[in-house]
């Protein structure tokens, strides 16, 4: 039998953030039936706390800030993810930029949405930031006019730090040795390029760690695309390899800071991300491209 949030709290079980959400989700489905007079009553209250919370979360961190060595220690607190995201709805923590180029993607997405199409963001390197279109987007002769009627307005408009949009372009090809995908992160060259890998050694889903040229790289592949970055964590240089891998994310063994090794950003600390290297596959290689 499934045990109960109080159940639960009493016996001192860690809950997931997934759960509590799912737990907070349940509540407001069940007051939506409630009588309006009701429903606003509860709405304040919810608020009241939350502004209560809100206060206390300040000080205590103005307090921690004070004593020396607590920055360094409020900063590892932050890295669990109920931590992160009370504070993130708090305004205590702010979104990083790469979240706020995607939240301006966000007010175009319905319109290549009812196209069947969307839009992903690549990389945010100030004052530049990257995006791929998908699905019916992907290839579309109106691409461009969207890209830059729609796409790259809607990032300018709402992220002013960028000055510069590009879009990312996927390099087809038929025969055995043609480029069959490239990461969005390798610029386009036409030498320099390692063998790093044989495609059948990365199965769909599958990370692979290689060393080339002096550096241990990881290597991901989803579906049609392989991602390639330095086998460090971005907060203290760590080997990431002995971390715990699923569902496209890695755990630094460490000090548990969390990337995806699709899009390399970190999710305990988003302003800092693993170092991309540029990755292709011609026919069965795939090829690194080290930015040295």
């Amino acid at each position: 039998m499934a045990r109960t949030a109080e159940q639960s709290a009493e016996e001192g079980a860690e809950r997931s953030l997934e759960a509590m959400l799912q737990d907070i989700a349940a509540l407001e489905t069940l007051a939506a039936d409630w009588p309006e007079a009701h429903r606003n009553a509860a709405l304040a209250r919810s608020r009241a706390i939350d502004d209560l919370n809100a206060e206390a979360f300040r000080r205590l961190i103005r307090a921690l800030k004070a004593v020396p060595g607590m920055a360094a220690a409020l900063r590892d607190a932050a890295a669990d993810e109920v931590v992160y995201a009370v504070l993130r709805r708090h305004g205590i923590l702010k979104p990083s930029l790469f979240e706020r180029v995607d939240a301006a993607l966000d007010t175009i997405r319905p319109t290549l949405a009812g196209h069947g199409g969307d839009v992903e963001l690549v990389r945010v390197e100030p004052p530049l930031a990257e995006v791929r279109f998908l699905g019916a987007c992907d290839g579309c002769p109106a691409s461009m006019l969207t890209f830059y009627a729609g796409v790259k307005k809607a990032i300018q408009d709402n992220v002013p730090e960028i000055a510069e949009v590009k879009q990312a372009k996927g390099l087809g090809g038929g025969s055995a040795e043609a480029v069959h995908f490239t990461s969005p992160f390798a610029a386009q060259q036409t030498d320099g390029w390692r063998a790093a890998a044989v495609l059948t050694e990365l199965p769909d889903g599958a990370t692979k760690v290689v060393e080339v040229a002096g550096h241990s790289l990881l290597l991901s592949r989803f579906g049609d695309k392989v991602t390639c970055f330095e086998n460090a964590c971005a907060h203290m240089g760590m080997p990431l390899d002995g971390g715990e891998i699923a569902d496209g994310l890695i755990t630094c063994p460490y000090h548990a800071f969390q990337y995806s090794l699709e899009s390399g950003e970190c999710l305990t600390a988003p302003e800092v991300q693993l170092q991309p290297q540029g990755v292709r596959v011609v026919g069965e290689r795939i090829e690194v491209h080290l930015a040295e």
